[in-house]
């Protein structure tokens, strides 16, 4: 009850928050200014330049006010999927592209990184060999490795999958070697006394132990990968969402600019808090 109560209060407070950052909005995307000497604020022509009715001293700035996001909001939202040619595709469709992207790479990353994990986890010598590997590579800018997907590759959007699979891979390798190697000794000493096969043992009683910091490594993963496929994106254009906040950009339609990054912090807060919901289900108490 204690819990639900601070989760209550704690909703409010974001909301109240919430509340304040729009009347911030609101009060710097609009001023009252005064008109040039010598012009009414009656005169047509100074209205209409100003965009405003009759009498009017308020003036918009260059930022988009609520009343435009709310607009181009509601514009992108509802009609997510047309398709009018090459650079004219609406968001659902963007965002489609850069999901999948993101989905192919981490899967590939899942594939090589959890089996070597195990075996670099389980073996001193392979972590002994593979560890000067790593720490070298690890540091590496994931969108360095761009301009050679693209000299060998020879393809955006398939080197954009390479992006991630490169970036997505270490932080699973090593929290998977991580949590396989520290497995606690009394659950590895039974498997030897009833002699386990190391098939059995690793899928029975290691991989179940190590599950949520598999999981930790894999969620971070995640993260990282939907922060790289915007960035490279914007380099190699075509199609995701990255594109769209760039071509926009060069639109100057500033207020679908900041559509575009409101709609990658939501999609990105929703795939960590559904591998937060799963790394939960493969928890278990000491």
């Amino acid at each position: 009850m204690k819990a639900l109560s601070i989760k209550v209060k704690g909703a409010i407070l974001s909301f109240v928050i919430l509340l304040m950052c729009l009347f911030i909005w609101h009060m710097a995307t609009t001023q009252k200014v005064a008109p040039p000497p010598g012009i009414s604020t009656n005169s047509s022509e100074y209205n209409s330049l100003m965009g405003q009715g009759g009498g009017e001293t308020v003036q918009k700035t260059g930022f988009p006010t609520l009343t435009q996001m709310g607009q181009t909001i509601y514009k992108q939202l509802s009609h997510p999927f047309y398709d009018n040619g090459p650079n004219d595709k609406g968001i659902g469709i963007q965002l489609a592209y850069s999901l999948a992207r993101v989905g192919l790479g981490f899967l590939l990353a899942m594939l090589v990184a959890i089996p070597l994990g195990f075996w670099i986890g389980m073996s001193p010598l392979a972590y002994e060999a593979f560890n000067p590997f790593i720490q070298i590579l690890k540091p590496i800018s994931p969108l360095a490795w761009m301009p050679i997907a693209l000299y060998t590759i020879k393809d955006s959007s398939i080197s954009g999958i390479f992006v991630i699979f490169i970036c997505s891979v270490w932080p699973m390798l090593l929290n998977t070697a991580f949590g396989v190697a520290n497995v606690r000794k009394e659950l590895l000493n039974v498997t030897k006394t009833l002699e386990v096969s190391p098939l059995r043992k690793a899928f029975l009683i290691i991989l179940p132990a190590a599950a949520p910091t598999i999981l930790t490594g894999m969620r971070i993963s995640m993260g990282i990968a939907w922060l790289v496929i915007v960035a490279a994106e914007m380099l190699v254009g075509g199609t995701g969402v990255g594109y769209f906040l760039w071509n926009e950009w060069n639109n100057l339609s500033l207020s679908s600019v900041i559509f575009a990054i409101l709609l990658i912090g939501i999609v990105g807060m929703l795939l960590d808090t559904a591998f937060g919901k799963l790394q939960k289900v493969v928890s278990y108490a000491d």
